[in-house]
């Protein structure tokens, strides 16, 4: 039996597909985030990026996001030491860490839905900056840790 490439391979050897394919859809990465001046915490808010789909949690244009969104964060073998702010559940965050992902991950099911099935995805939880009020303050959660 032939074990899967995530169980076999560090992510600095995996192919741009493999490394893209790591990703369980969850958008938790492309909510809105403050951080405390004094204290450095990180807070996470309800309010997505205007290119995500806030219930299929997909970008509406990832190949070119950098364009519309200069901020937004690619997530690459060379900074994935450097960023602090992914979720627990980050499959980028997991294989760097070395553990396993999780049982609903679509690789592990071979469900793509089965990120938003399990409750774990930002789908219908969370709504576009286009329609936030602009003190992000209101929309600080705690759910996605």
């Amino acid at each position: 039996m032939t074990l899967p490439f995530w169980k076999t391979k560090r992510l600095e050897e995996m192919s741009r597909d493999e490394w893209e394919s790591l990703c369980d859809g969850c958008g938790k990465c492309c909510l809105h985030k403050l951080q405390d001046e004094d204290t450095d915490v990180l807070f996470y808010t309800s309010v997505a990026c205007r290119l995500l789909d806030c219930d299929s949690c997909q970008c509406s244009d990832y190949p070119n996001r950098k364009q519309h969104v200069p901020d937004c964060v690619q997530l690459s073998i060379e900074n994935i030491e450097e960023i602090d702010w992914m979720p627990s559940t980050c499959a980028y965050r997991l294989m760097r860490d070395g553990k396993d992902l999780p049982a609903w991950h679509p690789l592990v099911t071979g469900d793509p839905q089965s990120t938003i099935r399990a409750g774990m995805s930002v789908s219908g939880r969370v709504m576009s900056e286009l329609d936030a009020h602009p003190d992000l303050e209101k929309y600080i959660v705690d759910w996605p840790s």
